[in-house]
């Protein structure tokens, strides 16, 4: 679908303009399941305790297929950082991030975003709006210190806030990716529909608009489909890759009968497992959403490199990682190889 040689320094506009752009996060879940980031506070300590790993992590994702390195600053903001009684860490906690994904990102041709998010202290009164904009204003000053090439504002569950993220960003001249996290009811904490809000965003000069996180494949592709057909800008798709339903539109409300005394009577986060979408439900998410026209993709908490190698391979990539990508004609068992002994072939229809 594009010459990836020929558009490597290409900023986000130019490659848009040419293809697909896959970005990948999920550092958050990630890290918490390795055993470097503690679930709840949910703040990326891990990139000033063992910042090698994040770089691997980084690195991981671009052999996988990422276009993108994402800083790690998500929810390195200073409302997180206070409640964990840490505030005094959090510009070396941003420029660390930063710098740790520059360094990936110029190892590999790839595009260096910065990141801020969600604050979860607006309520759309004058004192919220005020403090929010703050915090945006030094996380992204950061961010354009360190050189990024565009930043992401993502997981906003109200519009207002995506707004004041999006002209904290818009006033650096940096390009801005502004992305809505829609909880069961497919709308904004003020009640504004998917396509409204995107289109407000659009009009207020957000580069590409869209959805990311809270909602699975299934439940996020129809509210896609409204925004594709609502905005003339580009348009973002980042699930999560766990099976939510109609009934259960969000992996925050999904239930496990399995499991009825999960810790708060929820599988998320800590117990997700039974839910997760193999890479072959986020190849065929891949393939839907580009069929939609929408050209900037990802996955979000939860994914797995090879999640992000299935949506680049479904998007006629070859990253690094399809090297490694299944040929199960070499099962000893299961193969079609003519070597393979017939006899272990055999034991097939038992497994």
């Amino acid at each position: 679908m594009r010459d990836d040689a020929a558009i490597q320094t290409t900023g986000l506009l130019e490659r848009l303009a040419v293809g697909p752009v896959i970005c990948a996060e999920g550092y958050l879940f990630e890290f918490e399941r390795r055993g470097y980031l503690q679930a709840g506070a949910y703040v990326p300590e891990v990139v000033l305790e063992h910042p090698d790993l994040v770089a691997q992590l980084h690195r991981e994702f671009v052999h996988a297929g990422s276009d993108v390195v994402e800083a790690f600053t998500y929810y390195a903001h200073r409302e997180k950082l206070r409640l964990i009684g840490k505030e005094h860490l959090l510009e070396e906690m941003n420029r660390q991030a930063l710098a740790i994904a520059k360094e990936v990102a110029q190892e590999n041709g790839a595009l260096f975003a910065g990141n801020i998010c969600n604050t979860n202290i607006f309520v759309g009164d004058d004192d919220s709006k005020r403090a929010v904009r703050a915090m945006f204003e030094e996380q992204v000053a950061w961010a354009v210190d360190a050189g990024v090439d565009f930043i992401i504002g993502e997981t906003f569950s109200w519009g207002e806030e995506s707004l004041i993220a999006l002209d904290v960003i818009t006033q650096t001249g940096k390009p801005a990716v502004i992305t809505l996290a829609l909880h069961q009811h497919p709308e904004t904490r003020e009640g504004w529909s998917a396509v409204d809000a995107c289109r407000r965003l659009e009009d207020a000069g957000a580069h590409v608009v869209g959805l990311n996180c809270i909602r699975g494949p299934r439940t996020m592709l129809p509210v896609l489909k409204a925004i594709r057909e609502g905005v003339s800008g580009h348009v973002a798709a980042l699930p999560v890759p766990y099976r939510t339903n109609d009934d259960e539109p969000t992996f925050q409300s999904l239930r496990d009968p399995a499991y009825p005394d999960a810790p708060g009577g929820r599988p998320f986060p800590t117990a997700l497992d039974p839910f997760v979408c193999t890479r072959y439900e986020i190849e065929d998410f891949a393939r839907e959403a580009y069929d939609l026209g929408i050209r900037y993709l990802g996955v979000c908490c939860g994914a797995g490199p090879h999640h992000i190698r299935s949506m680049a391979e479904a998007l006629g990539r070859t990253p690094p990682a399809s090297r490694y990508s299944a040929d199960m004609s070499k099962h000893a068992f299961l193969g079609t190889d003519p070597t393979l002994k017939d006899e272990n072939r055999a034991y097939a229809s038992e497994l």
